[in-house]
């Protein structure tokens, strides 16, 4: 079948997650610490990823605002920086997170052919309406934000996946699911979507049960790659 809908991750795949730091980094006060951006963005986001995974598996689930916060304070807690107007500015700054410079015309070229758009994601309703409003994609997304908050549980049970063919009303062969998270890629793959993921890093794929069937540097090229699949 061809494709209908293509469903994107948002946190790494729409939104740049490093630019909370970064941007953070850049402004006046920041000297003391902001060589040290690019650690405390990595250990923020990869302690994010973790407690969501861990929280999933003992079924403990909080919101991805919650475990956004531990995350940095775990990450600031290992960099030293035990500053309260630092959080603050942090967390302020996630909720207003740029799309990668190729999202709006990637998303563009994909309506234009016709397909129904939307975000999956671990993010919680709010986090995700103030992320797509930031960037100024909202309208695009015409197939809306769908938020594990659904089901309780973060990626990747298969209970999130779901959420696709309950909103969209569309088979699993007719999605092309796009994640800059390996993981997320490859249980996508598994479940039966065609999975795309974006290897920004050049990273090496993940040893998962499935691999997901593309791999792209960044997202120019996807609505290249959605019109070859039809």
């Amino acid at each position: 079948m061809s494709v209908k809908a293509c469903v994107f991750d948002a946190y790494g795949t729409l939104f740049d997650v490093g630019a909370a730091a970064r941007l953070a980094a850049a402004e006046p006060g920041a000297e003391s610490w902001a060589e040290h951006w690019p650690r405390l963005a990595a250990d923020w986001r990869r302690k994010q990823l973790e407690y969501s995974w861990l929280r999933a598996v003992a079924g403990a689930h909080v919101d991805f605002w919650q475990v956004t916060q531990d995350g940095l304070d775990w990450a600031l807690e290992s960099a030293g920086l035990a500053n309260p107007d630092l959080r603050s500015r942090l967390l302020a700054l996630y909720w207003e997170l740029p799309a990668f410079p190729e999202v709006p015309a990637m998303l563009q070229a994909l309506r234009a052919q016709g397909r129904t758009l939307s975000i999956l994601s671990n993010g919680s309703p709010a986090m995700l309406q103030a992320a797509v409003d930031s960037a100024g994609i909202a309208a695009m997304l015409d197939g809306g934000c769908l938020s594990v908050e659904e089901v309780g549980v973060f990626k990747p049970d298969a209970r999130v996946y779901d959420l696709v063919g309950q909103n969209l009303h569309l088979h699993r062969d007719q999605v092309l699911f796009v994640s800059s998270n390996c993981w997320d890629a490859c249980a996508a793959a598994e479940y039966g979507f065609t999975a795309v993921w974006v290897n920004r890093d050049g990273a090496p794929i993940d040893r998962l049960q499935a691999t997901p069937g593309h791999v792209l540097s960044d997202l120019s090229a996807l609505p290249a790659l959605a019109s070859q699949l039809d």
